[in-house]
């Protein structure tokens, strides 16, 4: 036998030397939920070890992560119910706690790059992602809100833009938007292919968001379908994105893999809240390595060939690092 591939794994250090796919905390963003309050750390019981975090604990939280190398941030608000409106008014509001929250992190930290996430569901009465009337989610009325709502954090010192509502159009509107502004750094990282996933039900159950009738299946993509994912990547690439995210991730690795196979720019992954939920619960009663998984999981998610993962197990890798 002339070729003999197990001399590449006959040690760790050879296998290391082979090893094709790395990840580093480089690749990483962690998502963040920020509630009203102070010196308030509630844990999400269907995520275990990820909290709602008031603004002064959530400074501090970014703030070790930084030390641990996690630079970059998504940020989710949990907002009262009185807080709430059908036209999601809150969510454009400078005083209100996310924008308040945005400018704080900013100024405090600036060394920390922040994501912001544009969807109407955290502030809407109804918890869709649009406006709605006669039960039905209005795809460009809807875009004024979404314009309002990224110019709003663009100007509180947002970073990156991160569309996810899966309303027709949003991308080119928002880019339009900010750039008229003056925003034209301000990048945009759009949910391209968003999928209508069984798998988000611990990150509504963090946010309160969950929709109060129906589904979101008139706008969030159908699990059964692939090449669809074509079709709204070359939209949001055409209208100026400047990365491309599919969620969920790790039930979606041909997703990942086909877009980046097709599109020049980076994709990112959502590995989203059921997925970091299944393996923690597994773990805790001891059917799997919760180390172990949580790694093939991330790995996998950078081999597909998303350059950008975000992962609620970003401050655990980052920790096993040191």
């Amino acid at each position: 036998m002339i070729r003999r591939p197990r001399r590449n794994r006959q040690s760790e250090t050879i296998r290391r030397l082979a090893q094709e796919t790395t990840l580093s905390t480089d690749d990483l963003i962690f998502p963040l939920f920020v509630t009203e309050g102070t010196n308030k750390a509630v844990e999400v019981s269907s995520m275990p070890g990820i909290y709602r975090y008031s603004p002064d604990l959530l400074l501090k939280e970014i703030e070790s992560c930084l030390k641990l190398g996690i630079k970059t941030f998504d940020i989710f608000p949990q907002l009262e119910e009185s807080k709430k409106d059908k036209y999601a008014t809150e969510s454009y509001n400078s005083d209100g706690l996310y924008l308040r929250t945005i400018r704080e992190i900013k100024e405090k930290l600036p060394e920390a790059t922040i994501m912001t996430d544009v969807a109407m569901d955290p502030y809407s009465s109804d918890g869709h992602d649009g406006i709605v009337k006669d039960g039905k989610i209005l795809n460009d009325e809807t875009l004024v809100v979404l314009g309002k709502m990224a110019l709003a954090q663009a100007r509180a010192g947002a970073d990156i833009i991160g569309p996810s509502d899966m309303m027709d159009g949003r991308v080119g509107y928002i880019r339009e938007t900010l750039d008229d502004e003056g925003f034209t750094n301000v990048a945009i990282m759009s949910y391209s292919a968003k999928y209508a996933s069984a798998f988000y039900g611990p990150f509504r159950d963090a946010l309160d968001s969950a929709p109060k009738f129906g589904d979101k299946k008139t706008y969030q993509m159908n699990p059964a379908n692939r090449r669809e994912a074509l079709i709204e990547a070359e939209l949001d690439y055409a209208e100026g994105a400047d990365f491309l995210m599919v969620k969920p991730a790790f039930s979606y690795l041909d997703i990942i893999q086909t877009l980046n196979e097709n599109f020049p720019i980076p994709i990112a992954a959502y590995n989203v809240s059921g997925e970091y939920a299944m393996i923690k619960a597994a773990a805790q009663n001891g059917w799997l390595d919760g180390e172990r998984a949580m790694l093939e999981m991330l790995v996998s998610i950078k081999r597909a060939g998303a350059k950008i993962i975000l992962t609620y197990f970003a401050k655990e890798f980052a920790l096993l690092q040191k």
